[in-house]
């Protein structure tokens, strides 16, 4: 399991919210949770951001009427 940190969610998943947006997401249930990975240091475990990321992408072709088999 790969864990990233807040500054690598835009460099390797190009995601460029805020640390503020981030949490108003995460608070809303629209953005996976962070885990705690030290003492104050939390992180996004990779495949649920990318399973977040599959989601909107669906979501945006089933919107458009370009829904495909995956």
């Amino acid at each position: 399991m790969k864990v990233l940190s807040y500054p690598q969610l835009k460099p390797e998943k190009g995601i460029p919210y805020s640390r503020q947006w981030i949490r108003k997401l995460v608070i809303a249930g629209c953005f996976p949770a962070p885990i705690d990975i030290g003492p104050a240091r939390k992180g996004f475990v990779e495949s649920e951001v990318d399973a977040w990321l599959e989601k909107a992408k669906h979501a945006r072709d089933t919107a458009h009427g370009k829904a495909t088999s995956a």
